[in-house]
């Protein structure tokens, strides 16, 4: 846990910073995408620092990141359909989920793109979903809907809370920073705790 704690709070400051950069916007939808097949931090990181920066532009963020996110999320669904041997089972045992993976198909049986939505909305690691999706043959059209729907709704829920509320939570951030970055950081642990407690 420290091991993951120490790199995950470098990965964050590291994203963090180009919020602070002329290429903030390029930056964002790069990280939206990467982070729907392999990249451990959400892009919500990002688009928060973002959108304090000009509120604004909260819902140009929110799409960029959605666009962004949704053709991630297609490409993590192609390492899984086509290439899980070579790559998608190496991203799924440097989570530690190897365990988690046969018991999605599962799920998938039982649930569906239910799960898509819900890890697309949710902390829940989206890349494991995507990847396991493809792997799975899970219908890529709604699969493709149900990432539309759930990574849309999550995003422009964050624009429109900083958008409506931006100064406020723009002083707050500033405030209690470090306090805040901490807690992020585990929840973003505790993301991949609940996967594996759900089809654990």
């Amino acid at each position: 846990m420290d091991r993951n704690w120490h790199i995950l709070r470098r990965l964050y400051n590291w994203v963090l910073h180009w919020a602070h950069t002329p290429y903030g916007v390029w930056a964002l939808f790069i990280l939206a995408f990467t982070e729907s097949s392999f990249f451990p931090i959400p892009p919500d990181v990002l688009l928060i620092a973002l959108a304090i920066s000009i509120p604004a532009k909260s819902f140009r963020y929110a799409l960029i990141c959605s666009i962004g996110s949704v053709i991630g999320g297609l490409f993590g669904y192609l390492i899984g359909y086509g290439f899980m041997d070579i790559v998608g089972f190496r991203i799924i045992e440097f989570y530690d989920l190897h365990a988690q993976y046969e018991k999605l198909k599962i799920s998938y049986e039982k649930y569906d793109v239910l799960i898509v939505f819900i890890a697309a909305f949710t902390p829940i690691p989206y890349k494991l979903i995507t990847i396991t999706a493809g792997a799975f043959n899970i219908n890529i059209l709604t699969f493709t809907i149900a990432s539309i729907v759930g990574r849309s709704a999550r995003f422009y829920l964050v624009a429109w809370l900083l958008h409506r509320y931006g100064q406020k939570i723009k002083e707050i951030i500033e405030k209690y920073f470090d306090i805040l970055s901490i807690i992020f950081v585990i929840l973003l642990i505790l993301g991949y705790v609940v996967i594996k407690k759900i089809v654990g």
